[in-house]
């Protein structure tokens, strides 16, 4: 695949099986341009900016994710994937992210409006303030929305400029504000990457969280998606937001603080599957693929993995 200079559409290319017989379509070949008339589906969305992994005082490089995610994804193969659509990036001018988040909430309202499934492709994890407020604009109705984050971090932090440590913070902020639940679940926090304050506020702010250690085994996670059903039958719509720092540093490698324990991949996948045959979610993202640090494709690949687990299990829910 081709990768683009700076404000071109990226070409989706990979390998052709023209000597294979049966099916062999792949993502290259399955994905299509978005357009005004575009309808259902699933809509790729890149947010191509690291402006708040660079206010956090991480290491930069994520605004080159969505077109690594999107090279892992092209040679995948179709395996019931519903239709897809590629609706090009959202980049960061300079270092106006609040202005890049605006016009990502209006790209992720679009495609709901024209009812796709956006899934959005970072970028840090300022990607989700963004996305969130993509989802308000969009679904003015469902007042209860439940925000199911698989992260080692909280990223409820206070800072003078929103980072991608702020996101959470803001949106219960913004919650607050207008008189609706702050109702945010998170799995995977590590006891080693969040101070005492941020716990002191998640627990102030409701916050239902599982850590690290207490993901670690079949019981634990049977246990873990036990407790996510009653979260999930008194919503009215998910939003599902995956850092990738959230794996263990040998499958996720290329994300600005790898993880010393991390949630292993095979009890990932059942606790997102929990979350996704709801049939309450409306977006997700996934956000701090950083290309520059990652070990021979591999954080891309899992990344992939994951974008293309997501479409296959919606392709059951939409159009």
């Amino acid at each position: 695949m081709n990768a683009p200079a700076p404000g071109q559409p990226l070409v989706w290319q990979g390998r052709i099986d023209a000597e294979e017989t049966g099916v062999t379509t792949r993502w290259h070949q399955h994905v299509r341009p978005w357009h005004a008339q575009a309808r259902g589906g699933v809509a790729l969305l890149g947010f191509a900016c690291d402006e708040g992994v660079r206010r956090n005082g991480g290491r930069p490089g994520a605004a080159q994710g969505p077109t690594a995610l999107r090279q892992a994804l092209a040679n995948l193969p179709v395996l019931g994937e519903p239709t897809l659509w590629d609706s090009g990036d959202v980049t960061c001018e300079g270092r106006a992210l609040e202005a890049a988040q605006a016009t990502l909430a209006a790209r992720v309202a679009e495609v709901l409006a024209q009812g796709a499934f956006p899934l959005v492709l970072g970028g840090g994890h300022e990607v989700a303030w963004g996305t969130f407020q993509g989802i308000v604009q969009a679904e003015l109705k469902r007042q209860r929305l439940l925000i199911v984050n698989f992260d080692a971090h909280f990223d409820l932090r206070h800072a003078a400029q929103a980072n991608s440590g702020t996101p959470f913070r803001q949106i219960a902020q913004w919650c607050q504000a207008q008189g609706r639940p702050f109702d945010y679940h998170v799995l995977g926090i590590s006891r080693y990457a969040n101070t005492q304050a941020l716990f002191d506020r998640a627990h102030a702010l409701g916050v239902r969280y599982r850590l690290d250690e207490a993901l670690q085994t079949e019981t634990d996670v049977a246990a873990a998606r036990a407790a996510m059903q009653a979260d999930l039958a008194a919503c009215d719509a998910v939003y599902l937001t995956i850092c990738l720092d959230v794996l263990p540093a040998h499958q996720a490698p290329g994300v600005s603080a790898p993880a010393t324990l991390g949630v292993p991949l095979p009890w990932l996948i059942p606790l997102m599957d929990t979350v996704l045959m709801s049939g309450k979610v409306v977006a997700a993202d996934i956000a701090e693929l950083n290309p520059a640090l990652d070990r021979d494709g591999q954080t891309a690949r899992t990344g992939a993995r994951l974008a293309a687990h997501i479409a296959r299990t919606l392709s059951l829910q939409i159009a």
